[in-house]
Protein backbone atom coordinates (compact mmCIF):
# COMPACT_ATOMS: atom_id res chain seq x y z
CA UNK A 1 0.00 0.00 0.00
CA UNK A 2 2.80 2.36 0.60
CA UNK A 3 3.92 2.25 -2.82
CA UNK A 4 1.10 2.62 -4.29
CA UNK A 5 0.24 6.08 -1.81
CA UNK A 6 3.62 7.43 -2.75
CA UNK A 7 2.49 6.34 -6.87
CA UNK A 8 -0.87 8.41 -6.32
CA UNK A 9 0.77 11.42 -4.29
CA UNK A 10 3.64 11.36 -7.33
CA UNK A 11 0.62 11.47 -9.79
CA UNK A 12 -1.29 14.83 -7.73
CA UNK A 13 1.88 16.41 -7.76
CA UNK A 14 2.33 16.22 -11.62
CA UNK A 15 -0.85 17.27 -12.35
CA UNK A 16 -1.86 14.13 -14.05
CA UNK A 17 -5.23 13.70 -13.20
CA UNK A 18 -6.37 10.98 -16.21
CA UNK A 19 -4.12 8.75 -15.70
CA UNK A 20 -4.48 9.50 -11.79
CA UNK A 21 -8.40 8.43 -12.84
CA UNK A 22 -7.67 5.54 -14.28
CA UNK A 23 -5.70 3.93 -11.69
CA UNK A 24 -8.93 4.67 -9.54
CA UNK A 25 -11.01 3.08 -11.93
CA UNK A 26 -9.37 -0.10 -12.12
CA UNK A 27 -8.80 -0.52 -8.42
CA UNK A 28 -11.45 -2.36 -5.96
CA UNK A 29 -14.18 0.26 -3.85
CA UNK A 30 -12.24 -1.24 -0.65
CA UNK A 31 -8.99 -0.74 -1.75
CA UNK A 32 -9.68 2.67 -3.12
CA UNK A 33 -11.39 3.41 0.07
CA UNK A 34 -8.41 2.40 2.03
CA UNK A 35 -6.14 4.45 -0.17
CA UNK A 36 -8.09 7.69 0.07
CA UNK A 37 -7.71 7.19 4.23
CA UNK A 38 -3.90 7.53 3.90
CA UNK A 39 -3.69 10.50 2.00
CA UNK A 40 -3.40 14.23 3.30
CA UNK A 41 -7.02 15.89 3.47
CA UNK A 42 -6.33 18.06 0.14
CA UNK A 43 -5.41 14.38 -2.12
CA UNK A 44 -8.25 12.93 0.11
CA UNK A 45 -11.26 15.20 -0.92
CA UNK A 46 -8.95 15.74 -4.33
CA UNK A 47 -9.31 11.72 -5.26
CA UNK A 48 -12.61 11.53 -4.05
CA UNK A 49 -14.06 13.85 -6.68
CA UNK A 50 -12.19 12.09 -9.55
CA UNK A 51 -14.45 9.34 -8.62
CA UNK A 52 -17.64 8.59 -11.32
CA UNK A 53 -20.93 8.39 -9.59
CA UNK A 54 -21.76 4.99 -8.84
CA UNK A 55 -17.89 4.37 -7.74
CA UNK A 56 -17.99 7.27 -5.35
CA UNK A 57 -21.14 6.30 -3.26
CA UNK A 58 -19.55 2.53 -2.98
CA UNK A 59 -16.05 3.87 -2.07
CA UNK A 60 -17.71 6.09 0.11
CA UNK A 61 -19.50 3.54 2.12
CA UNK A 62 -16.15 2.07 2.52
CA UNK A 63 -14.55 4.92 3.89
CA UNK A 64 -14.17 5.26 8.28
CA UNK A 65 -16.71 7.95 9.82
CA UNK A 66 -13.91 10.56 10.17
CA UNK A 67 -13.05 10.61 6.23
CA UNK A 68 -16.86 10.78 5.40
CA UNK A 69 -17.28 13.54 7.72
CA UNK A 70 -14.24 15.09 6.29
CA UNK A 71 -15.48 14.77 2.66
CA UNK A 72 -18.91 15.44 3.42
CA UNK A 73 -17.61 19.05 4.46
CA UNK A 74 -15.56 19.92 1.79
CA UNK A 75 -17.74 18.57 -1.28
CA UNK A 76 -21.34 20.61 -2.29
CA UNK A 77 -24.94 19.87 -1.60
CA UNK A 78 -25.09 18.77 -5.09
CA UNK A 79 -22.08 16.43 -4.96
CA UNK A 80 -24.03 15.18 -1.68
CA UNK A 81 -26.80 14.41 -3.11
CA UNK A 82 -25.45 12.17 -5.62
CA UNK A 83 -23.19 9.93 -3.51
CA UNK A 84 -27.04 9.78 -0.75
CA UNK A 85 -28.32 8.41 -3.99
CA UNK A 86 -25.89 6.09 -4.56
CA UNK A 87 -25.78 4.33 -1.67
CA UNK A 88 -27.85 0.87 0.00
CA UNK A 89 -29.91 2.55 2.47
CA UNK A 90 -28.45 0.39 5.11
CA UNK A 91 -24.77 1.58 4.61
CA UNK A 92 -26.43 5.32 4.27
CA UNK A 93 -28.04 5.01 8.62
CA UNK A 94 -24.68 3.20 9.41
CA UNK A 95 -22.82 6.33 8.74
CA UNK A 96 -25.87 8.57 10.03
CA UNK A 97 -25.38 6.89 13.07
CA UNK A 98 -21.39 8.05 13.97
CA UNK A 99 -21.94 11.71 12.86
CA UNK A 100 -22.51 14.51 14.74
CA UNK A 101 -25.99 16.13 14.56
CA UNK A 102 -25.58 19.06 12.23
CA UNK A 103 -24.03 16.82 9.66
CA UNK A 104 -26.59 14.55 9.97
CA UNK A 105 -29.28 17.50 9.43
CA UNK A 106 -26.90 18.08 6.47
CA UNK A 107 -27.27 14.88 4.99
CA UNK A 108 -30.73 14.50 5.69
CA UNK A 109 -31.48 17.29 3.71
CA UNK A 110 -30.12 16.73 0.69
CA UNK A 111 -31.75 13.25 0.02
CA UNK A 112 -34.83 12.50 -1.34
CA UNK A 113 -38.19 12.89 0.59
CA UNK A 114 -38.68 9.00 0.41
CA UNK A 115 -34.81 8.45 1.03
CA UNK A 116 -35.30 10.57 4.05
CA UNK A 117 -38.53 8.99 5.26
CA UNK A 118 -36.65 5.42 4.92
CA UNK A 119 -33.69 6.66 6.85
CA UNK A 120 -35.71 8.45 9.81
CA UNK A 121 -37.58 5.02 9.91
CA UNK A 122 -34.44 2.73 10.23
CA UNK A 123 -32.86 5.42 12.89
CA UNK A 124 -35.28 4.78 14.87
CA UNK A 125 -34.83 1.12 15.51
CA UNK A 126 -32.90 -0.13 18.86
CA UNK A 127 -29.89 0.27 18.87
CA UNK A 128 -28.17 -3.29 17.85
CA UNK A 129 -32.05 -4.63 16.45
CA UNK A 130 -32.00 -6.18 13.07
CA UNK A 131 -34.12 -3.01 11.96
CA UNK A 132 -31.09 -0.97 12.52
CA UNK A 133 -28.90 -3.06 10.38
CA UNK A 134 -30.78 -3.97 7.13
CA UNK A 135 -31.18 -2.69 3.93
CA UNK A 136 -34.94 -1.85 2.82
CA UNK A 137 -34.00 -2.27 -1.19
CA UNK A 138 -34.89 -5.40 -1.68
CA UNK A 139 -36.62 -7.39 -4.42
CA UNK A 140 -40.54 -9.00 -4.26
CA UNK A 141 -42.57 -10.46 -6.24
CA UNK A 142 -46.44 -11.31 -6.54
CA UNK A 143 -47.10 -15.25 -5.70
CA UNK A 144 -49.78 -15.01 -8.98
CA UNK A 145 -46.95 -13.80 -11.99
CA UNK A 146 -45.80 -16.61 -14.33
CA UNK A 147 -42.30 -17.73 -13.89
CA UNK A 148 -42.04 -15.93 -17.42
CA UNK A 149 -43.32 -12.70 -15.64
CA UNK A 150 -41.42 -12.84 -12.87
CA UNK A 151 -38.19 -13.37 -14.78
CA UNK A 152 -39.30 -9.92 -16.44
CA UNK A 153 -39.81 -7.93 -13.68
CA UNK A 154 -36.39 -8.30 -11.97
CA UNK A 155 -34.95 -8.01 -15.58
CA UNK A 156 -36.86 -4.15 -15.14
CA UNK A 157 -36.69 -3.49 -11.57
CA UNK A 158 -34.19 -5.76 -9.82
CA UNK A 159 -31.49 -3.01 -10.49
CA UNK A 160 -32.18 -1.27 -7.22
CA UNK A 161 -31.86 -3.99 -5.03
CA UNK A 162 -29.15 -5.16 -3.22
CA UNK A 163 -29.48 -8.75 -3.55
CA UNK A 164 -31.59 -11.14 -6.23
CA UNK A 165 -30.38 -14.30 -5.85
CA UNK A 166 -33.69 -14.65 -3.30
CA UNK A 167 -36.68 -13.71 -4.63
CA UNK A 168 -39.95 -13.09 -1.47
CA UNK A 169 -43.30 -13.43 -2.30
CA UNK A 170 -45.85 -10.98 -0.64
CA UNK A 171 -49.70 -10.50 -0.89
CA UNK A 172 -50.63 -7.08 -1.61
CA UNK A 173 -50.63 -6.47 1.93
CA UNK A 174 -46.60 -7.01 1.58
CA UNK A 175 -47.41 -10.26 3.69
CA UNK A 176 -44.26 -12.87 3.20
CA UNK A 177 -45.77 -15.93 1.61
CA UNK A 178 -42.44 -17.36 0.91
CA UNK A 179 -39.32 -17.08 -0.98
CA UNK A 180 -37.76 -18.67 -4.55
CA UNK A 181 -34.10 -18.21 -5.55
CA UNK A 182 -33.20 -17.06 -9.18
CA UNK A 183 -31.68 -20.56 -10.45
CA UNK A 184 -35.27 -22.20 -9.49
CA UNK A 185 -37.05 -19.15 -11.45
CA UNK A 186 -34.66 -20.01 -14.54
CA UNK A 187 -34.65 -23.65 -14.62
CA UNK A 188 -38.66 -23.27 -14.33
CA UNK A 189 -40.94 -23.50 -17.62
CA UNK A 190 -41.83 -19.84 -18.19
CA UNK A 191 -45.84 -20.95 -18.03
CA UNK A 192 -45.71 -22.42 -14.47
CA UNK A 193 -46.96 -19.64 -11.48
CA UNK A 194 -44.30 -18.48 -9.14
CA UNK A 195 -46.69 -19.75 -6.09
CA UNK A 196 -46.81 -23.24 -7.09
CA UNK A 197 -42.70 -23.90 -7.32
CA UNK A 198 -41.71 -21.08 -4.11
CA UNK A 199 -41.13 -22.12 -0.51
CA UNK A 200 -44.11 -21.26 1.83
CA UNK A 201 -42.06 -22.08 4.80
CA UNK A 202 -39.80 -18.66 4.95
CA UNK A 203 -36.98 -18.54 7.86
CA UNK A 204 -37.46 -14.92 8.75
CA UNK A 205 -36.04 -12.35 11.61
CA UNK A 206 -37.91 -9.51 13.49
CA UNK A 207 -37.99 -6.28 12.85
CA UNK A 208 -36.93 -5.74 16.91
CA UNK A 209 -34.89 -9.14 17.24
CA UNK A 210 -31.06 -8.81 18.39
CA UNK A 211 -28.74 -8.53 15.55
CA UNK A 212 -26.94 -11.51 17.26
CA UNK A 213 -29.61 -13.79 16.95
CA UNK A 214 -29.74 -12.70 12.97
CA UNK A 215 -26.35 -13.21 12.56
CA UNK A 216 -26.45 -16.83 13.99
CA UNK A 217 -29.63 -17.68 11.71
CA UNK A 218 -28.26 -16.89 8.30
CA UNK A 219 -24.88 -18.38 9.83
CA UNK A 220 -27.10 -21.70 10.46
CA UNK A 221 -28.50 -22.10 7.30
CA UNK A 222 -26.24 -20.72 5.39
CA UNK A 223 -27.84 -17.74 3.99
CA UNK A 224 -26.78 -14.93 1.71
CA UNK A 225 -29.91 -12.90 3.21
CA UNK A 226 -32.72 -13.34 5.53
CA UNK A 227 -36.24 -11.43 5.47
CA UNK A 228 -36.48 -9.05 8.19
CA UNK A 229 -40.41 -8.52 8.61
CA UNK A 230 -42.45 -6.42 11.29
CA UNK A 231 -44.62 -7.23 14.05
CA UNK A 232 -47.99 -8.14 11.11
CA UNK A 233 -45.76 -10.33 9.52
CA UNK A 234 -45.02 -7.53 6.65
CA UNK A 235 -42.01 -7.44 4.45
CA UNK A 236 -39.77 -4.91 5.58
CA UNK A 237 -36.41 -5.02 4.74
CA UNK A 238 -33.56 -8.20 4.47
CA UNK A 239 -30.39 -8.67 6.42
CA UNK A 240 -27.12 -9.51 3.54
CA UNK A 241 -24.44 -11.67 4.25
CA UNK A 242 -22.08 -8.37 4.61
CA UNK A 243 -24.10 -6.99 7.49
CA UNK A 244 -24.02 -10.10 9.44
CA UNK A 245 -19.78 -10.54 8.59
CA UNK A 246 -19.84 -6.49 10.32
CA UNK A 247 -22.18 -7.40 13.21
CA UNK A 248 -20.13 -10.45 13.91
CA UNK A 249 -16.87 -8.88 13.92
CA UNK A 250 -17.70 -6.08 16.42
CA UNK A 251 -19.83 -8.46 18.62
CA UNK A 252 -16.59 -10.81 18.89
CA UNK A 253 -14.03 -7.58 19.30
CA UNK A 254 -16.61 -6.47 21.91
CA UNK A 255 -16.12 -9.70 23.68
CA UNK A 256 -12.62 -10.07 23.26
CA UNK A 257 -12.25 -5.98 25.31
CA UNK A 258 -14.53 -7.20 28.13
CA UNK A 259 -12.86 -10.55 28.70
CA UNK A 260 -9.83 -8.69 28.85
CA UNK A 261 -11.57 -5.89 31.37
CA UNK A 262 -11.50 -3.28 29.10
CA UNK A 263 -15.04 -1.38 28.53
CA UNK A 264 -15.30 -1.67 24.51
CA UNK A 265 -14.41 1.18 22.28
CA UNK A 266 -16.10 1.44 18.85
CA UNK A 267 -12.90 3.16 17.24
CA UNK A 268 -9.90 1.18 15.52
CA UNK A 269 -7.02 1.20 18.22
CA UNK A 270 -4.75 2.85 16.44
CA UNK A 271 -7.21 5.92 15.70
CA UNK A 272 -8.30 6.23 19.57
CA UNK A 273 -6.80 8.60 21.97
CA UNK A 274 -4.15 7.40 24.79
CA UNK A 275 -6.86 9.50 27.10
CA UNK A 276 -9.95 7.55 25.89
CA UNK A 277 -7.80 4.17 25.92
CA UNK A 278 -7.07 5.01 29.88
CA UNK A 279 -10.77 5.90 30.64
CA UNK A 280 -11.67 2.67 29.13
CA UNK A 281 -9.13 0.65 31.42
CA UNK A 282 -9.03 2.58 34.52
CA UNK A 283 -12.34 1.64 36.12
CA UNK A 284 -12.05 -2.38 35.83
CA UNK A 285 -8.54 -2.23 37.01
CA UNK A 286 -9.68 -0.01 40.30
CA UNK A 287 -12.05 -2.99 40.62
CA UNK A 288 -9.32 -5.53 39.79
CA UNK A 289 -7.20 -3.64 42.49
CA UNK A 290 -9.66 -3.11 44.94
CA UNK A 291 -10.49 -7.00 44.56
CA UNK A 292 -7.19 -7.96 44.68
CA UNK A 293 -7.34 -6.32 48.46
CA UNK A 294 -9.45 -9.17 49.12
CA UNK A 295 -6.49 -12.06 48.49
CA UNK A 296 -4.18 -9.59 50.89
CA UNK A 297 -6.41 -9.51 53.40
CA UNK A 298 -6.54 -13.60 53.22
CA UNK A 299 -2.85 -13.89 53.65
CA UNK A 300 -2.72 -11.60 56.46
CA UNK A 301 -5.46 -13.66 58.67
CA UNK A 302 -3.40 -16.55 57.86
CA UNK A 303 0.30 -14.71 58.57
CA UNK A 304 0.64 -17.09 61.61
CA UNK A 305 0.40 -19.99 59.56
CA UNK A 306 3.26 -19.01 57.20
CA UNK A 307 5.50 -17.69 60.07
CA UNK A 308 5.26 -21.27 61.35
CA UNK A 309 6.02 -22.82 58.18
CA UNK A 310 7.61 -20.05 55.78
CA UNK A 311 7.82 -22.82 52.59
CA UNK A 312 4.13 -22.93 52.14
CA UNK A 313 4.39 -19.14 51.04
CA UNK A 314 6.24 -20.38 48.18
CA UNK A 315 3.22 -22.30 46.36
CA UNK A 316 1.03 -19.84 46.63
CA UNK A 317 1.50 -18.28 42.68
CA UNK A 318 1.82 -21.42 41.92
CA UNK A 319 -1.72 -22.55 42.97
CA UNK A 320 -3.21 -19.13 42.17
CA UNK A 321 -1.71 -18.92 38.70
CA UNK A 322 -3.28 -22.92 37.91
CA UNK A 323 -6.59 -22.26 39.56
CA UNK A 324 -7.12 -18.48 37.11
CA UNK A 325 -5.72 -20.47 34.05
CA UNK A 326 -8.00 -23.00 34.69
CA UNK A 327 -11.19 -20.69 35.43
CA UNK A 328 -10.02 -18.96 31.79
CA UNK A 329 -10.19 -22.59 29.92
CA UNK A 330 -13.41 -22.91 30.73
CA UNK A 331 -14.96 -19.25 30.99
CA UNK A 332 -13.73 -18.76 27.57
CA UNK A 333 -15.12 -22.28 26.33
CA UNK A 334 -18.64 -21.57 27.49
CA UNK A 335 -18.47 -18.19 26.69
CA UNK A 336 -17.94 -18.81 22.79
CA UNK A 337 -20.53 -21.66 23.10
CA UNK A 338 -23.02 -19.05 24.18
CA UNK A 339 -22.00 -16.38 21.63
CA UNK A 340 -22.58 -18.79 18.44
CA UNK A 341 -26.21 -20.52 20.35
CA UNK A 342 -24.47 -24.14 20.91
CA UNK A 343 -25.09 -23.07 24.74
CA UNK A 344 -28.02 -21.74 26.20
CA UNK A 345 -29.54 -21.27 29.80
CA UNK A 346 -31.29 -24.23 29.92
CA UNK A 347 -27.62 -26.22 29.64
CA UNK A 348 -26.58 -24.96 32.86
CA UNK A 349 -26.75 -28.41 34.79
CA UNK A 350 -25.15 -29.91 31.56
CA UNK A 351 -22.20 -27.41 32.05
CA UNK A 352 -21.71 -27.86 35.44
CA UNK A 353 -21.24 -31.62 35.26
CA UNK A 354 -19.21 -31.19 32.61
CA UNK A 355 -17.03 -29.37 33.54
CA UNK A 356 -16.98 -31.19 36.75
CA UNK A 357 -15.94 -33.93 35.14
CA UNK A 358 -13.38 -32.35 33.44
CA UNK A 359 -12.01 -30.69 36.49
CA UNK A 360 -11.64 -33.60 38.39
CA UNK A 361 -9.73 -35.69 35.61
CA UNK A 362 -7.48 -32.52 35.17
CA UNK A 363 -7.27 -32.10 38.81
CA UNK A 364 -6.14 -35.61 39.63
CA UNK A 365 -3.41 -35.36 37.08
CA UNK A 366 -2.30 -31.92 38.47
CA UNK A 367 -2.38 -33.24 41.96
CA UNK A 368 -0.56 -36.03 41.57
CA UNK A 369 2.49 -34.67 39.43
CA UNK A 370 2.79 -31.85 42.05
CA UNK A 371 2.49 -34.72 45.16
CA UNK A 372 5.25 -36.64 43.22
CA UNK A 373 7.45 -33.51 42.59
CA UNK A 374 7.08 -32.33 46.30
CA UNK A 375 8.20 -35.45 47.60
CA UNK A 376 11.39 -35.48 45.43
CA UNK A 377 12.30 -32.14 46.24
CA UNK A 378 12.03 -32.03 49.74
CA UNK A 379 12.48 -35.65 51.10
CA UNK A 380 10.61 -36.62 53.92
CA UNK A 381 8.00 -33.76 53.99
CA UNK A 382 4.92 -35.84 53.01
CA UNK A 383 2.39 -34.06 55.05
CA UNK A 384 3.55 -30.77 53.09
CA UNK A 385 3.23 -32.31 49.45
CA UNK A 386 0.07 -34.14 51.14
CA UNK A 387 -1.05 -30.27 51.78
CA UNK A 388 -0.27 -28.64 48.62
CA UNK A 389 -1.62 -31.29 46.30
CA UNK A 390 -4.84 -31.31 47.72
CA UNK A 391 -5.16 -27.55 47.58
CA UNK A 392 -3.99 -27.53 43.71
CA UNK A 393 -6.89 -29.97 43.18
CA UNK A 394 -9.67 -28.18 44.97
CA UNK A 395 -8.55 -25.05 43.29
CA UNK A 396 -8.37 -26.78 39.89
CA UNK A 397 -11.76 -28.15 40.57
CA UNK A 398 -13.63 -24.72 42.26
CA UNK A 399 -11.95 -22.99 39.24
CA UNK A 400 -13.28 -25.35 36.00
CA UNK A 401 -16.60 -25.12 37.56
CA UNK A 402 -17.42 -21.34 38.68
CA UNK A 403 -15.41 -20.40 35.37
CA UNK A 404 -17.90 -22.72 33.42
CA UNK A 405 -21.02 -21.44 35.39
CA UNK A 406 -20.27 -17.38 35.97
CA UNK A 407 -20.71 -16.43 32.24
CA UNK A 408 -24.46 -18.15 32.67
CA UNK A 409 -25.05 -16.31 36.01
CA UNK A 410 -23.76 -12.56 33.86
CA UNK A 411 -26.42 -13.88 31.17
CA UNK A 412 -29.43 -14.44 33.86
CA UNK A 413 -29.06 -10.84 34.84
CA UNK A 414 -28.70 -9.61 31.41
CA UNK A 415 -25.05 -8.86 31.47
CA UNK A 416 -22.51 -9.67 28.94
CA UNK A 417 -20.92 -13.04 29.95
CA UNK A 418 -17.57 -12.03 28.66
CA UNK A 419 -17.34 -9.84 31.71
CA UNK A 420 -17.01 -13.48 33.53
CA UNK A 421 -13.85 -13.91 31.74
CA UNK A 422 -9.95 -14.56 33.40
CA UNK A 423 -9.58 -10.94 35.00
CA UNK A 424 -12.62 -11.37 37.55
CA UNK A 425 -12.94 -15.02 37.81
CA UNK A 426 -8.83 -15.10 38.60
CA UNK A 427 -9.77 -12.81 41.34
CA UNK A 428 -12.53 -14.84 43.09
CA UNK A 429 -10.89 -18.11 42.49
CA UNK A 430 -7.32 -16.77 44.12
CA UNK A 431 -9.13 -15.83 47.22
CA UNK A 432 -11.17 -18.93 47.41
CA UNK A 433 -8.17 -21.02 47.17
CA UNK A 434 -6.34 -19.45 49.25
CA UNK A 435 -8.71 -19.44 52.39
CA UNK A 436 -9.01 -23.89 50.94
CA UNK A 437 -4.79 -23.90 51.04
CA UNK A 438 -4.44 -22.60 54.60
CA UNK A 439 -7.42 -24.46 56.19
CA UNK A 440 -5.66 -27.66 55.14
CA UNK A 441 -2.11 -26.67 56.29
CA UNK A 442 -3.73 -25.54 59.66
CA UNK A 443 -5.94 -28.92 59.29
CA UNK A 444 -3.32 -31.32 58.02
CA UNK A 445 0.37 -29.62 59.37
CA UNK A 446 -1.43 -28.54 62.95
CA UNK A 447 0.12 -25.38 62.44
Amino acid sequence: MKIIIEKFQKLIANQEMTKLREELLRMNEVDAADLIEQLDTEQTILVFRLLPKGLAAEVFSNLESEAQQLIISAITDTELSRIMDGLFMDDAVDMLEEMPANVVKRVLANTSPESRNMMNQLLKYPENSVGSIMTVELFDLKGDLTVGQAIQRIRTKGDGSELIYNCYVTDKQRKLEGVITLRELLTANDDQIVSEIMTPDVITAHTTEDQEEAARRIMRYDFLALPVVDGEGRLVGIVTVDDVMDVMEAEATEDFERMAAMTPSEKPYLKTSPLSLANKRIGWLLFLMVSGMITGGILGKYEAAFAAMPLLVTFIPMLTDTGGNAGSQSSTLIIRGMVVGEITMGDWFKVFWKELRVSLLVGSVLSAANFIRLIITYPGQYMMALTVALAMYATVILAKTVGGILPMVAKLFKADPAIMASPLITTIVDAISLIIYFTLAELLLGL
